[in-house]
């Protein structure tokens, strides 16, 4: 059955990023499951021949390495496990390129590091690459850059939720399609009878998180808690997430036609800037700004800038320029911006009037410790 808010979602969706789990692609013995992908990526191809321009954020990498090996286990030993997880990404992108090839296109590796989205040059070279792609009528297929990843591989293959969030930020792409082992977001665990399928969030609230059961195994990270991670991201920017299961034949084509399948997370107001949303979402923030509940009021409400008065604390070391995280007295993060001011010149200033700045610190360069312009409400 067609949905009318799916349908206009769906007609929106000129660009789409589709993100793909490692449960999807892979066999109960983790390794690569190659009928799926090749069906997957008709899937694909009949997405871009319906005028959709198309990216795939894709899983694993480490069930193909694990295939091409012969391996039977998971390495745990972190230099095996990158050794591994290089061999699987070129056979899983060969995988994806032979069905291509069939209809006239072709897979385009593209391998990011959290550094990459961080730096505001990187940032700004990888969707310029990303757009000639598309132009040229490739596929970009993006997965972390495993193999120099430490941190993320040392404990899972590392959360491409979150990266396809960042991708479709990237883009301004109108829809993220999170292909899952389930249905999509249910009322409590998806095997019991008790549990229903949410088939609409319009706002991800206490309610909606704690449906959220983040179930790890040994083969992926992620589980539903990371998919509404994800889509809090890609909403908050004014973007649609659906999650749906990739075990469903046909299931772009079904999303694309309106279908009421999975979950359908709406935009949560207006598509904001660019500039905004590298800031917000990309870059790491240096440090900590704390403010008292007035600052936090007129930020989250009514949209102020970041005034020296209403600064109670700081937290890290940090320069003028830098992504700053804005948090209210709890410690819980409401923005974040880019900072006028260094660390130790807000210590200083911290509590005082504009007025005041000048005298404090002999000089007053900027009214405002953080301007709206360059702030983003989370």
């Amino acid at each position: 059955m067609t949905d009318l808010l799916r349908q206009e979602v769906a007609t929106a969706a000129t660009t789409i990023v589709v993100k793909v789990g490692t449960r999807v692609l892979t066999n109960p013995d983790a390794t690569l499951d190659e009928v799926q992908i090749s069906r997957l990526a008709e899937e694909l191809n009949e997405l871009t021949e319906a005028d959709r321009r198309v990216v795939l954020v894709s899983s694993g990498a480490v069930g193909a390495g694990m295939s091409h090996m012969g391996l039977s286990a998971r390495p745990t030993d972190l230099a095996k496990l990158q050794a591994v997880a290089a061999l699987g990404q070129t056979k899983l992108i060969e995988l994806y390129d032979r069905t291509f090839r069939k209809h006239g296109r072709h897979a385009a590796q593209v391998l990011l590091t959290a550094e990459d989205l961080d730096d505001r040059t990187r940032y700004l070279n990888v969707r310029n690459t990303l757009l000639a792609l598309l132009e040229y009528g490739a596929i970009p297929i993006i997965n972390e850059n495993d193999t120099v990843a430490i941190e993320e591989l040392a404990t899972t293959f590392g959360d491409n939720d979150r990266l396809a969030a960042l991708v479709t930020n990237l883009l301004r792409a109108p829809l993220l399609i999170i292909l899952s082992d389930v249905d999509g977001l249910y009322t409590g665990d998806p095997t019991l009878d008790s549990s229903s399928l949410v088939p609409l969030v319009t706002d991800l609230d206490d309610k909606i998180v704690a449906y959220a059961e983040d179930k790890q195994t040994g083969h992926s990270k992620g589980g539903m808690a990371s998919k509404l991670r994800a889509a809090r991201i890609a909403t908050v920017a004014g973007e649609n997430v659906i999650v749906a299961s990739g075990h469903r034949p046909g299931i772009l084509r079904q999303i694309i036609d309106g279908e009421e399948v999975g979950t359908l997370f709406v935009a949560q107001g207006k598509s904001i800037s660019p500039w905004k949303r590298w800031i917000g979402f990309s870059a790491q923030p240096r440090g900590k700004i704390v403010l008292d509940e007035g600052a936090c009021k007129a930020i989250a409400q009514n949209g102020s800038s970041l005034l020296a008065i209403g600064i109670t604390a700081t937290d890290g070391v940090f320069d003028k320029g830098d992504v700053v995280a804005i948090c209210d007295l709890h410690g819980n993060e409401l923005a974040r911006g880019l900072t006028n001011y260094p660390t130790t010149e807000i210590e200083r200033i911290k509590g005082l009037k504009s007025d005041r700045i000048a005298q404090v610190l002999g000089s007053c360069p900027y009214q405002e410790v953080v301007h709206r312009d360059n702030l983003v409400t989370l």
